[in-house]
């Protein structure tokens, strides 16, 4: 017994570990441009896809179905990258949220018409980061590091994308590529962790950080001990208490949010907000 909690909780901690760095960095990206539900968007297609792929037999959670969940979520990258309205009148993220309701409605729908659809609908939301396994913690772990690879390398033409976009070449390239990042880890989290907690380790963490630092390591590191930390918390109140295990991570990250915007109410005159990055 003792022995299978210590194996629940070291895979579960090194999962979140390796997590929350990638998408606290995306997350920054994703504030800093105010492109809110874009990632919204790249679950919900993840979804669909895998939605999609149990339609025409195959097993959810497999490599095929993880390939169909890319296929949709590359298309998602190609929209969000093309459709940017010039007029004012219409915010980018208002096309962004219709997006969403579009590809929530047609996961509904291809899911009303498979058998035991609505089983299918509470996984994608809802996850099965209680089946968490070394190899597939190994696998993310990977792709992981090849996608923050990249992104070092070209983190000046991503950061330009962020404070810059006018002085940047190529910007339709280099904002798909960044879709791309997004939806890759969407495609390889949302199986795992579903669609609101994909959602939750992407933003809250980024958005704490932003709320005190402006320099993007910094952003980076604050972003994941928090987020880490709330993590752990909500993993053990899960376990201990016997709670639902994404809610209550999801919950534990909003606390400590919430947290953070009382702490910058009653400090808003700290330094750290003046940071540049």
């Amino acid at each position: 017994m003792v022995s299978e909690t210590v194996r629940f909780f070291s895979v579960q901690i090194a999962l979140l570990a390796v997590v929350l760095i990638l998408h606290t960095y995306i997350g920054l990206h994703i504030i800093r441009r105010t492109l809110i539900f874009s990632d919204l968007v790249l679950d919900q297609l993840a979804a669909f896809g895998a939605l999609a792929g149990i339609s025409l037999g195959i097993k959810y959670g497999t490599a095929q179905s993880y390939l169909s969940s890319m296929v949709a979520v590359l298309f998602g990258a190609l929209l969000l990258t093309l459709i940017k309205p010039k007029s004012r009148a219409i915010p980018r993220e208002a096309v962004i949220g219709i997006m969403y309701a579009l590809a929530l409605v047609a996961s509904l729908l291809l899911a009303d018409k498979l058998r035991g659809g609505e089983a299918y609908v509470t996984k994608t939301l809802a996850g099965s980061m209680l089946w968490v396994t070394w190899p597939l913690v190994c696998v993310t772990t990977l792709v992981y590091i090849i996608l923050l690879a990249f992104h070092c390398k070209f983190h000046r033409k991503f950061i330009g994308l962020a404070e810059n976009p006018s002085g940047t070449k190529n910007e339709k390239l280099w904002d798909f590529l960044l879709f791309t990042t997004q939806g890759i880890i969407t495609v390889l989290i949302v199986p795992i962790a579903g669609v609101l907690l994909a959602y939750a380790f992407l933003m809250i963490p980024a958005a704490i950080a932003a709320m005190f630092t402006k320099k993007w390591a910094g952003a980076v590191i604050i972003g994941w001990t928090v987020g880490f930390t709330a993590c752990v918390i909500g993993l053990c109140s899960s376990y201990f208490f016997d709670l639902p295990y994404g809610p209550s991570l999801v919950l534990w990250l909003g606390l400590f949010f919430i947290v953070a915007i009382v702490i910058r109410c009653l400090f808003p005159g700290s330094r750290l907000v003046g940071m540049k990055g």
